[in-house]
This record gives C-alpha cells, structure tokens and sequence, in this order.
C-alpha cells in the first residue's frame, strides 16, 4: 500500500512541475511577493511616521498678526507658518482642507491678544479632514504644539500669581512600559502568521483542485479509479503530493520572510526582532502540521465539486476560514493556553506569535497543537477517502 501511495505521490508532483505557469504562481510569485509586499508597506509606514514627526513643515495660519508670541513658539518646533496662502476667512480655511488643497489650517481670532491678557480662555481654531489618514501626523503635531504653548502659559500664569503650577497636577503618571523591543515588534509582526499560513494553502491549491475535480472534468478520474490500486492509496498519494507542494510553499515564504525583515528599520521604532535562521525553522516545525488538514480539507470540498473552475470558487473561499480564528484573536488579544492548542490555525498563530516576541514555547502546549491539528486532518482524510469510494463520485 506504502508503495502505491508513493508511486501517486510522485506521478502528481512531476505533472504538477512539468506546469511553469502553474508552479510559478503557486510556488514563487507567492512566497516572494507576500514578504515583499509586507516589508514595502512596514517600510513606508515607518519612513511616513519618522519623516512627519521630524520634518519642519509650513501651516497656514490665519491671523498670524494676532498672536506673535504664538507663532514663534510653533517656529521653535518646526512648524513654521506659510506666507501667500491667501486663506482669510474659517470658510475659506474649510473649503481648503476639503478640497485638499491644504491638510491643515490654524485660525487665530483677532481678540485672541484682549482674552489672552484678560485670563480667559483665548479661542484657536484647527480646521483638518479627519477622514484624511495620510495628514493624521501633521495633525497631532500642529495640535500638540498649540496644547504645549497652552501649558507654558497657564504655567507662567500660576507663577504671576505666586503659586506653584504642580498644585494643579494633583497626579503626577509615572509610565513603566516593561514590554521588551521583540515583544513590541509582535505590533506589526502579529500579522505575519496570515502570509504563512495563506502562502501555504496556495501553495497546494492548483494541485488538490486538479487532481480530484480537474481529473473529472478531463475524464481521466473514471479510468484511473478502475485500476486494481486502492482508492484509498491513490487519494492519500494526491493529498501526499499536495502536502509536498504546501511545505515547499511554507518554507519559502519563511526563508524570504526572514531575509527581508533584515531590511525593516525597527530600531526607529524602538523595536527589534530576533527572527533569524533558527526561529525560521522552529516556525516551520509549528507551522508544518497544518499542511495535511490543509490539503485533506481542499480535497474534501473539491470532491463536491464537477469543475475545476466551480471548485476553484469553493477553494478560494475555503482558504479564508483558517484566517477567521486568528482575526479573532488579534482583535480580543487572547493568550496562549493549553486549551486553545487544540484549534488548528489558532494555534499555529499563537506559537508563532511567541516566537515574535522571543518567549519560550512549552512543550505541552508545541505537542497539542501538532497533535490536534494532525488528528483533524486525518479524519478529513478519512472522510475525502470515503467520498471517494462512492461510485456517484464519478458522475
């Protein structure tokens, strides 16, 4: 049986190879684009970040004239205001922004100066488009500038007044961060696991829908089943070939996924990441178990189909479900425990998750996920196997 169960294996994997454009989808533009993709967007983000919180940048003011004192203060911390900007009104400074003509405009009143030296509260407006993600920066830190003037002055204030400006400070906030700078890299490494897990059903996707619905459209499954090969050894030798390919996948986005996070500049962001050689091939260890519940669900679903276009659409759904768990688990920000090790997928994405943040990983907990998730293939497994025997299969 071992041998019949070889032979299919091999047979499917040179036919899978001898298909470039095939292979060169599931196999290449995958693991490479994937890694690319995630280092590209880090990276812009980033730069984005550090370039607008440390680049002067020009704001137009309107009523520069009213508060001097103002101005100079925002000059100090690399906002200097923009001449010739033609805006004299709030309604003109709103039709800006809206237009996006402008992603931010300051309005100072022209009594600011009387409420300002009469000890009441001077008005300045900030007129910005919420809705505008790429101005959100410069909007924090326009804002942040004016709310730290707001501070020096009612500091100064208290002094005038022969009163120390702690005393309206009851609370003084202490921060003591004690996460780690591996810990803090899982903020944008906690997606990582997705590419993975995605880049290796892909990986097998082409493959599991070829060889069971392709193989009934093309008529070849009728004769192939009539051979005195069991059913059963020629199914799990497709599933064998299909969990080669999804391993292969897995692999390679690992090894790209490594060398590429050596490009993204974490240091700027107080971060840093341990994710060398050697957590690549313990990941690969977690991660690899999924690979047969992967190709033995492909094949189950595929075995309901009587296309290979209508079960590329079932697939193509398919593969979105293991990313459901981790969706959740990002959004609730659960914990490692024993008792989700037995929720395939979940558990791959918390184990790598620690693997991020450079904490051990418990035995109990690496020997659960492995072996719930391969129980779960193997009834998959079981249940392709027993579709298969059916004779309307063929039909």
């Amino acid at each position: 049986m071992m041998s019949a169960i070889l032979t299919v294996c091999r047979k499917e994997i040179l036919d899978n190879s001898r298909d470039r454009r095939t292979l060169l989808t599931a196999i290449l533009l995958g693991p490479l684009l994937g890694p690319i993709l995630f280092v590209v967007v880090i990276n812009f983000t980033i730069s984005q970040a550090s370039s607008s919180a440390e680049r002067p940048i020009d704001v137009p003011i309107i009523g520069a004239e009213h508060a001097p004192n103002l101005v100079a203060f925002l000059a100090s911390r690399g906002i200097a205001a923009s001449h010739g900007h033609g805006l004299t009104s709030v309604d003109e400074a709103v039709n800006a922004v809206r237009n996006g003509e402008r992603e931010v405009v300051v309005f100072i009143d022209a009594s600011f100066g009387e409420e300002l030296a009469s000890g009441t509260g001077a008005h300045v407006g900030l007129v910005y488009d919420r809705s505008d993600t790429t101005s959100g920066q410069r909007v924090r830190r326009v804002r942040g500038s004016i709310n730290s003037y707001s501070q020096q002055i009612g500091a100064l204030r208290l002094l005038a007044r022969g009163l120390d400006p702690s005393v309206v400070r009851p609370l003084i906030v202490d921060n003591f961060d004690v996460s780690t700078a591996e810990e803090r890299s899982s903020l944008l490494l906690g997606m990582l696991t997705y590419f993975l897990l995605f880049a290796t059903l892909m990986g097998g996707l082409y493959l599991a829908t070829d060889t069971t619905a392709g193989e009934r459209e093309r008529k070849s499954l009728e004769p192939l089943l009539a051979t005195p090969v069991p059913r059963s050894s020629l199914l799990l030798g497709k599933m064998g070939a299909t969990v080669a390919f999804m391993l292969l996948s897995l692999a390679l986005t690992l090894a790209c996924f490594t060398a590429a996070l050596r490009f993204m500049p974490f240091e700027e962001l107080g971060m840093s990441t341990s994710f060398g050689l050697g957590t690549a091939l313990i990941a690969f260890l977690v991660l690899a178990p999924f690979a047969p519940l992967g190709a033995a669900l492909m094949t189950v679903v595929a075995s309901f189909t009587k296309s290979y276009k209508e079960a590329q659409s079932y697939l193509g759904f398919v593969i979105l479900v293991p990313t459901l768990p981790l969706i959740v688990a990002s959004i609730m920000n659960v914990k490692p425990s024993l008792a989700l090790m037995a929720v395939p997928s979940l558990s791959q994405h918390l184990l790598t998750i620690n693997l991020i943040r450079a904490e051990p990983i418990e035995a109990s907990m690496l020997s659960l996920s492995i072996v719930s998730t391969l129980l779960l293939g193997a009834l998959l497994a079981y249940a392709a196997i027993r579709l298969y025997d059916r004779e309307r299969i063929l039909g």
